[in-house]
């Protein structure tokens, strides 16, 4: 598996002096909960994302370099797209948080099945819960059942959330202050999810990295076609620019799964055509049911 390091400011005589620490805001975040709360509040506005993304892959079988089209809509639901770098479809993944469809046209089967992470990972690689999958492409944190949390500051310029599960687990967040808020009592700072890792028993789960961030565009309503008088969509939720992480970088070590979604595309609450999450079987092709753990497939029943 290949190392990648965060980008850290440029330091003359590191060994000596060292980088030199950011402050913390004036108005500081005072509890972890509601340092959630605020990145929860920044990125409310957007329900669902339309994206076209490069992905690069890293794992057992080598690397693979493609690109993905995209709707993710909260809580839990996808439509992901595979494509070569020439363009030509290769497969289709959807998941209503339920029901897992993937349509792989390379080896010509439809597959079904819950919405569990090793189905989900049969087109992203990586074996995430579908909410969780959601949530970090829209660039937020998935948070575990918890009681409570710590917060503190970050001299690399971020709070550090600490995030204790009910069931053993701990999550830990990096929530980086909108560089134009730094300045503003902290119920009013925008928050940047940066990083979010997951451990159990000092092993790592997963662990994501976002960067890039910019403010996202918002999807426009699609027109009535007047050709074929196929009624038009309205957007899927209200008017949005929050900030969209245009690099996401998943790691799941016991999987040996390495991924990166580079955004190409993004658009917050685009219109969703019917069906759009619960793709069917192609006329011709046999239906097969997939479960985890993958143990082959069967005719679904």
């Amino acid at each position: 598996m290949r190392l990648v390091f965060r980008a850290l400011p440029f330091c003359f005589l590191p060994l000596l002096l060292g980088c030199p620490s950011v402050p913390p805001p004036a108005s500081q975040v005072p509890t972890g909960q509601a340092a959630i709360d605020r990145i929860r509040e920044t990125q409310a506005c957007g329900k669902g994302l339309q994206g076209v993304a490069k992905i690069d892959h890293f794992g057992k079988a080598g690397r693979f370099r493609g690109k993905l089209l995209f709707f993710a809509a909260a809580p839990a639901s996808l439509e992901m797209e595979a494509q070569s770098p020439f363009g030509i479809n290769l497969a289709t993944l959807t998941s209503n948080g339920q029901r897992f469809a993937f349509l792989d046209l390379r080896e010509k089967a439809f597959l079904v099945g819950p919405a569990a992470p090793c189905n989900i990972a049969r087109l992203t690689s990586v074996p995430i819960p579908g909410h969780a999958m959601v949530d970090l492409l829209r660039g937020l944190p998935p948070i575990l059942k918890h009681d409570a949390s710590t917060i503190e500051w970050d001299g690399h310029g971020y709070y550090l959330v600490r995030v204790p599960s009910s069931r053993g687990a701990v999550e830990e967040l990096h929530l980086a202050p909108h560089p134009a808020d730094m300045g503003k009592p902290w119920k009013e700072q925008r928050l940047r999810l940066l990083d979010v890792r997951v451990m159990q028993s000092e092993v790592e789960l997963y662990h994501a990295e976002l960067d890039g961030h910019t403010a996202g565009k918002m999807a426009s309503a699609r027109p009535t076609d007047p050709e074929t008088g196929e009624p038009g969509l309205g957007v899927s939720g209200p008017d949005c620019h929050a900030d969209v992480p245009r690099s996401i970088h998943l790691q799941v070590p016991s999987s040996d799964a390495d991924v990166i979604f580079t955004y190409d595309e993004a658009e917050w609450n685009p219109p969703l055509p019917p069906g759009v999450f619960d793709q069917q079987r192609p006329a011709g092709m046999q239906e097969l049911f997939v479960d985890c753990p993958a143990d082959g497939a069967k005719p679904a029943q």
